[in-house]
């Protein structure tokens, strides 16, 4: 759809990719429309296109002239052994944010709440932004690793990084919420009073949270075969998402159905995989439906949690309150890519635009869109994850697409904005609450508390509303509180492949891409919107439990959770909820 949605020419586009230099003609054009068969319409192509897939003809490209499969099939070659690298290092870092959790819990020690200040900002470190320090740094001045290219495994180590690292820090987040829970279960407390070993412990405790995080590994890791294309092409390597948004541009459309199409089938088998891994982990007590609930124990949130939220709030308070006494448009080409001074306290851009008056104008701008997302995708997320019968294969599906091609064809449609990368970025980013929702879900449906209910005469709304919801609701706020950097992220991407927001609006993604190209001459260009991603990550992290607000996974609490849900106190006469 994309040809027929952005109402331009694709005869003219492959026209001038073949030949740039060439001012087509009527003829040309109606030739480069009979070669491609682009009078037939849309759908006629596409059934076309199909007809040949399954006898391994995915078409020739419409510049180049060269069979379509060889290439994808490289291209995924190379982002899957990507892929790999970026699991490997996410594991790594997950263990390593986790480990004092399952260090002191299974040496029943757990007497406080983590802050999670360190895994908030690992996730908010922009990936196309670590991507360029790390080639800058370990490629150029140490010269430890190639900065680009695609030849041999020291080529992996540092894209692996830059992808590895914030998804790692993310994965790591979420366990660590959920292994207090595990711990503090009733078959702990015995195997510690028997004598058990703290490290038997702690792989059963670990085989217990995990489910309830597995499902994150698919968008989280499997997602970057499409959506590493910043990353992809800042160390020049030939993957799938870099094919298929070249492709895309040049609306090159049998490369880019044919990459497509390789990313759904490699979302579904993955899908597949982590069901199974799940399932074997819960193993009889899910089927046997006598899988005990996890609630979150009451501990008390650690002494430096409303320290860091107080001091975050306070500084990006400061910083919004001075930039906005300043004009963020005011360009003075004099004052190019000056350091921080008095005049300019965050230094300029390369305009010699005040970055203090841009970061203040861009924080409610960016804070206020970077929420209206979460809160869409986390809403619908939700409410398709209840279907998990339904939804299951298009979450698996939705969760491998780049949300750039999302974005080129809103882009197509509306034209680059902030608003249509919004939409781009919802039409993908349900699909981490969906596998969320359901995973929890099915384990809560398993839950003996749940027979009880039925037994006792619960109806279907009463069990949603007073046993279902609550169990959800409070992981799936946790999940959106610490993806909220990740969405403002994703904006930057769009934004830096020049399909979100327009220059000169001053918003926190469009600075980190708009100065990524200065890094090395002026750096202190894209740490200061980074600096801010990070305290906003930190703040939206430390800020609900610091002031005091009710965990609606702590069984103290969950009267109130249910009130607040609207659900009823008691079950009721057998057959009415």
């Amino acid at each position: 759809m994309l040809p027929w949605l952005s109402r331009t020419d694709p005869a003219l586009t492959v026209l001038r990719a073949r030949a740039a230099d060439q001012d087509p003609t009527p003829a040309e054009l109606a030739a480069v429309r009979e070669e491609i068969g682009l009078d037939a319409g849309p759908f006629a192509h596409l059934a076309d296109w199909l007809g040949g897939v399954p006898r391994g003809d995915a078409g020739t490209s419409w510049v180049s002239g060269e069979p379509v499969l060889p290439e994808v099939t490289a291209a995924l070659g190379v982002s899957v052994t990507l892929m790999l690298g970026a699991l490997l290092v996410t594991v790594l870092v997950a263990a390593a944010v986790c480990a004092r959790t399952v260090h002191l819990g299974a040496r029943r020690r757990l007497r406080r709440e983590r802050t999670g200040t360190g895994a908030a900002v690992l996730a908010a470190l922009p990936k196309f932004l670590l991507a360029s320090l790390l080639a800058l740094v370990c490629g150029v001045w140490l010269a430890w690793f190639p900065t680009g290219g695609w030849e041999g495994p020291a080529s992996m180590v540092l894209p692996a990084l830059a992808l590895g690292l914030p998804s790692g820090a993310m994965i790591g987040g979420l366990l660590d919420q959920a292994l207090p829970a595990a711990f503090h279960e009733p078959w702990a407390k015995t195997w510690r009073a028997a004598g058990f070993r703290p490290g038997h412990t702690a792989r059963h405790a670990l085989r217990r949270a995990l489910p309830g995080v597995l499902p994150q590994l698919l968008p989280t890791v499997v997602g970057l075969v499409g959506g590493a294309v910043a990353v992809e092409r800042i160390f020049n390597i030939p993957g799938l998402g870099r094919l298929a948004l070249d492709a895309a541009i040049a609306q090159d459309l049998p490369p880019l159905q044919t990459a497509t199409l390789a990313l759904v089938l490699l979302g579904t088998a993955a899908g597949l995989l982590v069901q199974a891994v799940r399932r074997a982990l819960l193993g009889r007590a899910l089927r046997d439906r006598a899988l005990p609930a996890l609630p979150r124990p009451p501990l008390p949130p650690g002494r430096t949690r409303r320290l860091v939220a107080t001091g975050c709030t306070l500084v990006l308070l400061a910083l919004v309150v001075a930039g906005l006494l300043r004009d963020p448009l005011h360009v003075d080409t004099a004052a190019r890519l000056l350091p921080p001074t008095p005049a300019h306290p965050l230094g300029t851009d390369s305009l010699g635009r005040d970055l203090l008056a841009r970061l203040g104008h861009g924080a409610l701008r960016t804070a206020a869109v970077a929420l209206a997302v979460t809160a869409v995708c986390a809403l619908t997320g939700l409410l398709l994850g209840l279907a998990p019968r339904i939804t299951a294969g298009l979450t698996d599906v939705v969760a491998t697409m780049p949300a750039v091609l999302a974005g080129l064809l809103v882009t197509a449609a509306t034209g680059p904005s902030l608003w249509g990368a919004a939409l781009a970025v919802c039409l993908v980013g349900w699909s981490p609450y969906a596998a969320q929702s359901a995973a929890l879900l099915e384990q809560e449906r398993a839950g003996g508390h749940i027979a009880a209910a039925r037994s006792l005469g619960a109806g279907r709304l009463h069990l949603l509303r007073r046993h279902l919801l609550p169990a959800l609701g409070a992981p799936l706020l946790r999940n959106a509180l610490l993806r909220l950097p990740t969405t403002v992220l994703v904006l930057a991407s769009l934004g830096f492949l020049g399909l979100g927001e327009q220059p000169p609006t001053p918003e926190w993604g469009r600075l980190l891409s708009e100065n990524q190209p200065y890094a090395e001459l002026a750096p202190w260009t894209v740490l200061a919107p980074a600096c801010a991603l990070i305290l906003l990550s930190v703040l939206a992290v430390t800020a609900p439990t610091a002031s005091g607000a009710t965990d609606p996974g702590s069984p103290a609490d969950s009267a109130l959770w249910c009130r607040l849900l609207g659900a009823g106190r008691k079950v009721g006469r057998p057959g009415r909820p």
